[in-house]
Order: C-alpha cells, then structure tokens, then sequence
C-alpha cells in the first residue's frame, strides 16, 4: 500500500542549532513525509509550528530549492524585502544560491501547518548562510559553524 499513515511517523521537535539559536524553533515539530514514501530526490515535511514558534532561524542555501504551502493557520514570512502574511493556499518558493534569508514565525494564537518540499542534495554539495546571527554550514561540512569558520560544539 502507498498510502502513509501520518500519525504513526516520528515527530522530530524542536531544532539542532547551538544554543541560544534554538530557543525560537522549540515549538516546531516535523514528520518527514517524503522518508515515508522513500523519496530520494527531493523532501517533503508536514512542519507544525506552535504560536510563537519559528520554522528556523532566517537563512538560505546554496544548492538546495526549498517550497513551502500553507495547510492551515497563519504565518509571517520574513525575506530581506521584509514580512508577508501567508494563509491557507498560499505558498512561496525559495531558489537555491539566491541570498535571500527566509523564515516564517506564528504569530498567531493557534497551531499552523505547512508543506516543506526541498531539494535532496548529497553531502557537502549545500552550504548554508544565517545572515542574522553569528551560524552557518559551510561547504562540505554538516554541522554548524560560527562566521570565522570554528565549529560548534556537537
């Protein structure tokens, strides 16, 4: 049978960044329906963003596209132009190596879910820019680093 079971899949919440970077993802939680289905090409994640809560911390890739629609509630989505409110039905994509940090925040007093469909790339072809705050993925690597090139702690 094709057909996924939702519910019964793992729910990954909150968010790998160091701290304090986490705080504002920790009402976020996603299932990974595209793993489900055993996508290899490209992912798609049910992504659950409680109020208050953030999807990430703003940021863009340089190879990967990424796509969000939103099933219900409301988001604010924040680029370099600024904020948009996003409803049900409305969706924005976000093409790899354009650096234009993206994020959305609930603002909203009730749940919001949205559809993240993105680009599946093999390891250490992405690198990712946060360019708000003192993180980023560089090329080839799959943890975090500060600006001057020093990782994280794991």
């Amino acid at each position: 049978m094709k057909k996924i079971d939702v519910a019964s899949l793992p729910e990954r919440r909150g968010s790998a960044y160091p701290a304090p970077f986490d705080e504002p993802c920790r009402g976020r939680s996603r299932r990974a329906l595209g793993n489900a289905a055993g996508l290899t090409q490209f992912g798609v994640n049910l992504l659950t963003l409680e109020p208050g809560a953030w999807s990430s911390q703003r940021h863009w890739h340089t190879a990967e596209d990424e796509f969000v629609y939103v099933l219900e509630g409301e988001v604010v989505l924040v680029t370099n132009a600024g904020e948009e409110v996003l409803r049900p039905g409305d969706c924005a994509g976000f093409k790899a190596n354009d650096p234009d940090g993206h994020h959305m925040i609930n603002r909203s007093d009730r749940p919001a879910r949205l559809l993240e469909i993105g680009t599946r790339t093999e390891d250490g072809v992405d690198a990712v820019d946060y360019p708000d705050i003192d993180l980023m993925i560089p090329l080839g690597a799959d943890d975090y680093h500060h600006r001057d090139g020093t990782p994280y702690p794991a």
